[in-house]
């Protein structure tokens, strides 16, 4: 009894475990964000469009910046998963889009990245 009490209790703590592994840690994404601010900054529109508070906001609505068609047609709203793909490769997520980036391939990275642009409100 006591081997299948100490195994259910392990079946339910490794998803909590892989969850915990996939979460960002947005110290580690300031700094994997760097080669971003290129284009993109937090408060103003440059290259890119301005990131404040990209988490939770529709792909392609910012005033003051010119989306391309593609990605204003989108229809994403960007959320860690949206994030996910679109960072790892923003041609194949939404093909006609004008961004240039060739894509970040680091999971770990990705996940750090996301976690700290959740961080910018």
């Amino acid at each position: 009894m006591r081997h299948l009490i100490l195994g259910a209790a392990l079946a339910l703590l490794l998803p909590l475990s892989a969850q915990a592994q996939e979460a960002g840690d947005a110290a580690a994404g300031e700094k994997a964000f760097a080669p971003c601010k290129a284009c993109h900054a937090f408060g103003k529109n440059g290259v890119g469009p301005n990131l404040t508070g990209v988490v939770g906001r529709k792909a392609g609505t910012l005033e003051g910046y010119t989306y391309s068609a593609a990605l204003k047609g989108s229809g994403i709203t960007w959320d860690e998963a949206n994030l996910k793909e679109w960072l790892k490769d923003p041609k194949a997520k939404v093909p006609g889009n004008k961004m240039v980036y060739p894509g970040l391939k680091d999971d770990k990275k990705l996940a750090d990245v996301i976690a700290y642009l959740g961080t910018q409100k």
